[in-house]
């Protein structure tokens, strides 16, 4: 007889937690694992008096691999398949991204430095070893890229927004993005992220986050201090040069920095 699949990929399994599960919690993993829900319930039925025959049956039927790709089955819900995500909306693309980058983000989450009450419900009882590994499984992800947005800013707004993000405003203590983000934008290695082929909407709300004191990184928080020396109007620009601007073939984040990062930011090795 059937009552339970223990091997279900599941973030709920033993490896996966930091803590014992309170009352409800386990609720919110079932959800969160749906697939292993769904073979849950054809094993609930076995134990209703099917026969041994019939139970292996089920079994088969319902099995589900216990893999890491299963388990991120609720990532791509929102995040498009295989985290691949699209150029609208708010939602960004996280297949590809460094492993250092999505690790801290996911802690960041579970830790409540940043805030989606999504996120933070389906990472709350989930162990950094498992938060590395969901990391580490989207970081290996290498798909191609949909075209850019097309431009919502005027030439000049435009031209504004590639001078930050290529030179940035020594005046006002603005680094450039490619500093720290790469020539190439397209991340560094192990833990900076890339900022090309992001939806415009998304980039404008990370930004108005760090500004607002919404999003929080480690001590030190660069990425807030650069976003409270910005304008509205740096900004409009930046997000909007940046989305409309192609990914390049090799999408790969650079292996290292070719300069020293002209701020420390935490999380990230210096």
């Amino acid at each position: 007889m059937y009552a339970s699949n223990k091997n279900a990929a599941s973030p709920c399994t033993r490896r996966s937690l930091r803590m014992p599960l309170p009352a409800g919690a386990l609720r919110v993993c079932r959800r969160i694992a749906a697939v292993a829900a769904t073979a849950l319930a054809g094993y609930a039925g076995v134990a209703l008096g099917a026969a041994a025959p019939a139970a292996h049956a089920a079994h088969a039927a319902h099995a589900v691999p216990d893999t890491i790709g299963q388990s991120v089955l609720a990532c791509v819900v929102c995040h498009g398949e295989e985290g691949r995500a699209t150029p609208d909306g708010y939602l960004p693309r996280i297949a590809g991204k460094p492993a250092g980058y999505l690790y801290n983000q996911l802690l960041n989450f579970r830790d409540g430095r940043r805030h989606n009450a999504a996120m933070s419900r389906m990472l709350a009882y989930l162990s950094d070893d498992y938060l590395r590994e969901i990391a580490e499984y989207f970081a290996s992800v290498d798909l191609p890229y949909p075209p850019p947005q097309a431009p919502a800013a005027s030439p000049a707004a435009l031209a504004h927004g590639q001078t930050l993000v290529r030179r940035g405003d020594a005046a006002r203590q603005l680094p450039s993005c490619a500093a720290c983000h790469g020539p190439e934008l397209t991340g560094v290695e192990p833990a900076v992220p890339g900022l090309l082929g992001l939806p415009r909407d998304y980039l404008a709300g990370q930004f108005g986050a760090w500004k607002t004191g919404l999003r929080h990184a480690q001590a030190p928080d660069c990425m807030a201090e650069i976003a409270e020396r910005m304008r509205p109007d740096d900004v409009a620009a930046v997000v909007n040069w940046l989305a409309s601007q192609p990914v390049p073939a090799d999408s790969r984040p650079a292996a290292e920095a070719p300069e020293p990062p002209p701020m420390r930011c935490g999380g990230v090795p210096q």
